[in-house]
C-alpha cells in the first residue's frame, strides 16, 4: 500500500549512532479506512454531535500519535483518554490546540499542568472539584470540567444526591471553573440483553438533562454516547460522541453490527466500517519435519505426515495469544497457513506444506488482508475468548506504526 509521511516522523540518523533495526513485526494503519469509518458514523448521528475520539490504551493498540495524526487529517479537534498521561501524549501529538478530555485518574501533582494546558476532565466526587478549584486559584488559569453523574452505572459518578451541593460549589467559583459538561458512562449498551439496564440509565440522565438545562448554572454540553449507543441509540447522542472502537473500524459487539443490518434499507448485507489495522511479520526459518515427530515445546502437535512448517518471528510476548495454538491462521502469499504447535514467547509455526515457494523473507499477515483471504480481529476473538479491543490493545507499543493511504 501507499504510504504516508511517518508518525512521528524518525529523528535525522546521528552518523555515530547505532544504525535502526527492525522489528520483529509491523503495524499498518489506513487512513482512508479511518476517513470511512468516521464519516459512516456522522451519517448515522447526523451534523450536530461533535466527534471525540477516544485514543485510551495507546488509541486501542493503533499508537496515540498515529491516531491523532490520522483523525486530525479527517477534521477531528477533540480527543478523550484515560488519564493525564495519555492527555500529554496526545498534546504531544497535536500541538495546535486540540481538545481533550480525561475520563479517568488524574494524580493531585497533575492538576497543575492539567489546568495550565486546558486539558478538560471529569469529576465525580467533590473532593476532586474542591482540589481543582484550589488548584486553578493558585495557577490563575480556570479548570474546565466535566461533572459524570451516577445514572447506575455504579464505576464512577457523582450520586444524584450530591449534585446540589456541587452546583452550588461550581456557581460560587465561576472565576475557577469552567462548566464545560456533564455526562455519564452506560454500563454495557454494546450488549441487547442489557438493554433494560441502560434504558434505565438514559431515563435517569434524560430527567437531569430537563431539570439541569433550566438552571442558572448549567453545563455548556451533555453527553453519554460511546460507539455502541451511536450506533445504535441516535437519539442519545445529545452534543459530544466519546468514539473508539467504532473509528478504529470494530463493531463495538455482534448485537450492534445485527442492528444496522436490520436496519438497512437498500438490501445491501456488507460491512460499512473498514479495519484501520493490518499486522504484519516475515518467513523467519522454513523447516522439514517428518511424519510422526512432534513440533515445538511439548507434545501438543505431531506430524501426520512429512510437512514443510515456517517459523515466525512473534510470540505471546508480542501479543499474539497463545490460545491460537493449533488453532489460528495466517496469510502467506495469499493463502490461509495454520498455526501448529504451541505459540511461544517470541516464536510459533506454521504449517506451509500446502503452499507452493514459500522463502525465508516471505511477508506474512497476521490481521488483514493478502490477495483475495482475510484474517479478522473477530477469529482471535472466537479462538481466545477476548473482546477484539482486548485483542489489540495488548498490542505491545514498541511495535512500529505506519500510515498507509
Amino acid at each position: 500500500m501507499d504510504r504516508v509521511n511517518p508518525v512521528p516522523s524518525p529523528a535525522p540518523a546521528d552518523p555515530g549512532a547505532e544504525p535502526r533495526v527492525r522489528h520483529s513485526s509491523r503495524l499498518e494503519l489506513s487512513q482512508s479506512a479511518m476517513r470511512n469509518n468516521l464519516e459512516f458514523v456522522r451519517e448515522q448521528v447526523g451534523p450536530h454531535p461533535r466527534i471525540s475520539l477516544v485514543v485510551k490504551a495507546n488509541a486501542y493498540g493503533h499508537g496515540i500519535a498515529q491516531a491523532v495524526a490520522m483523525a486530525r487529517r479527517c477534521g477531528i479537534d477533540h480527543f478523550s483518554v484515560a488519564s493525564g498521561y495519555e492527555a500529554q501524549e496526545v498534546l504531544a501529538a497535536a500541538p495546535d490546540g486540540a481538545g481533550v478530555m480525561v475520563m479517568g485518574i488524574l494524580h493531585d501533582e497533575d492538576l497543575p499542568w492539567v489546568i495550565e494546558n486546558g486539558v478538560e476532565f471529569f469529576v465525580f466526587d467533590q473532593s476532586r472539584l474542591r482540589k481543582a478549584a484550589e488548584v486553578a486559584g493558585r495557577t490563575g488559569k480556570p479548570a474546565v470540567i466535566h461533572v459524570e453523574v451516577e445514572t447506575g452505572g455504579n464505576r464512577t459518578g457523582l450520586p444524584s444526591e450530591e449534585l446540589p451541593d456541587v452546583l452550588k460549589f461550581i456557581r460560587a467559583n465561576r472565576a475557577r471553573l469552567i462548566f464545560r459538561g456533564v455526562c455519564t458512562h452506560l454500563a454495557g449498551s454494546e450488549t441487547l440483553a442489557n438493554r433494560f439496564r441502560t434504558s434505565r440509565q438514559v431515563d435517569r440522565f434524560e430527567r437531569l438533562h430537563d431539570k439541569l438545562s433550566r438552571q442558572v448554572t448549567r453545563p455548556e454540553i451533555f453527553h453519554m454516547a460511546c460507539s455502541a449507543v451511536a450506533l445504535s441509540m441516535r437519539d442519545c447522542a445529545y452534543d459530544l460522541i466519546r468514539l473508539g472502537v467504532a473509528a478504529y473500524g470494530l463493531w463495538p459487539s455482534p448485537d450492534i453490527f445485527n442492528l444496522h443490518l436490520i436496519r438497512t434499507t437498500d438490501g445491501r448485507q456488507e460491512n460499512p466500517l473498514q479495519r484501520v489495522l493490518t499486522w504484519k511479520t516475515d518467513v523467519m526459518h522454513l523447516k522439514r519435519v517428518l511424519k510422526d515427530e512432534f513440533v515445538g515445546y511439548g507434545t501438543s502437535y505431531q506430524a501426520p505426515k512429512d510437512m514443510t512448517i515456517a517459523v515466525l518471528p512473534i510470540g505471546y510476548s508480542n501479543g499474539y495469544p497463545r490460545e491460537m495454538s493449533n488453532r489460528g491462521h495466517v496469510l502467506i502469499r495469499g493463502k490461509k497457513a495454520r498455526v501448529v504447535g504451541l505459540v511461544n514467547m517470541n516464536v510459533f509455526t506454521v504449517d506451509v506444506s500446502k503452499i507452493p515457494d514459500v522463502q525465508v523473507g516471505d511477508e506474512v499477515v497476521l490481521v488483514g488482508r493478502q490477495r483475495n483471504n482475510v484474517i479478522t480481529l473477530r477469529s482471535f476473538s472466537e479462538f481466545a475468548h477476548a473482546l477484539n479491543t482486548e485483542f489489540v490493545c495488548r498490542l505491545p507499543a514498541s511495535i512500529p506504526r505506519q500510515i498507509v493511504r
